[in-house]
């Protein structure tokens, strides 16, 4: 016997605020089953080709410290530079510089939240690694 993940969970102080925001990051779309809302404490995303949900729970603590999970991003066309500056313009914020002059390393932001997630180097600038 073995599990597989449903859905990735994230905590937080607006569930559905949060939700806009990763939807419009990783390109996914509502639940259909599931529709969200604003006010709602529970609002779900998924995969355009539905295998990765993320489901958003309001909590009543606020994040604290480093998240002990993380997303790490890889863009899917264009460059890691042109992906960080999107998420910027989107609203996250910077919070480590991991990347190195020859292009490998990575870029530490944070959602709205305050939730850390990695943005790695593109496809094509990782030799087609997906």
């Amino acid at each position: 016997m073995t599990s597989f993940i449903s859905h990735t969970s994230i905590d937080c102080a607006d569930a559905y605020t949060l939700c806009r925001w990763w939807q419009a990051v990783l390109d996914y779309v509502e639940d259909p089953d599931d529709p969200s809302g604003p006010g709602q404490d529970e609002c779900m995303i998924l995969s355009r080709d539905r295998t990765h949900r993320l489901l958003f729970i309001e909590v009543p603590d606020s994040k604290k410290v480093k998240n002990r999970v993380h997303f790490d991003l890889r863009p899917v066309e264009g460059s890691r530079e042109a992906e960080v500056a999107r998420l910027i313009e989107l609203g996250a914020s910077p919070v480590d510089d991991r990347r190195n002059p020859n292009g490998s390393g990575w870029m530490v932001l944070a959602d709205p939240e305050g939730n850390e997630f990695c943005v790695l180097s593109g496809t094509a600038e990782a030799g087609g690694v997906a």
